[in-house]
């Protein structure tokens, strides 16, 4: 992808005014790179395993830091169904973006723990 590509997902919108769509182009959630493995996405967000700690995530697929609530809590609970269904492990909902604040994303903690490098369990079907 050239220097003049934005690097926006399909569906990754931005704020609207100029100095937003300007984020999005450097934006590591908007790029939407699958270097993990993905678990879910539809028209409204998507969820992989965090590369950094190594726990489920969902990304909005807006350039936006805050949602609204009733999509908030869409986004988390697609997030618990992928919890439930690939890791099995108790967790706590993290939504504080720490490295990257500008655009709405959560992970899915192991309870007591922050990162969850060896916890994932084997698919389930």
């Amino acid at each position: 992808m050239g220097p003049s590509s934005p690097r926006v997902a399909a569906g990754c919108e931005p704020l609207g005014s100029d100095e937003n769509d300007a984020m999005t182009t450097d934006c590591e959630l908007c790029a939407a790179e699958r270097v993990t493995e993905w678990f879910y996405e539809d028209d409204e967000c998507w969820i992989a395993e965090c590369e950094a700690c190594y726990v489920p995530m969902v990304v909005w697929k807006r350039h936006d830091p805050n949602p609204p609530e009733e999509t908030r809590v869409v986004l988390l609970a697609r997030l618990s169904e992928v919890v439930v269904l690939r890791y099995g492990f108790e967790y706590w909902l993290d939504d504080n973006m720490r490295s990257i604040p500008s655009h709405y994303h959560a992970h899915a903690r192991p309870r007591g723990g922050f990162a969850g490098h060896g916890l994932r369990r084997d698919h389930i079907t």
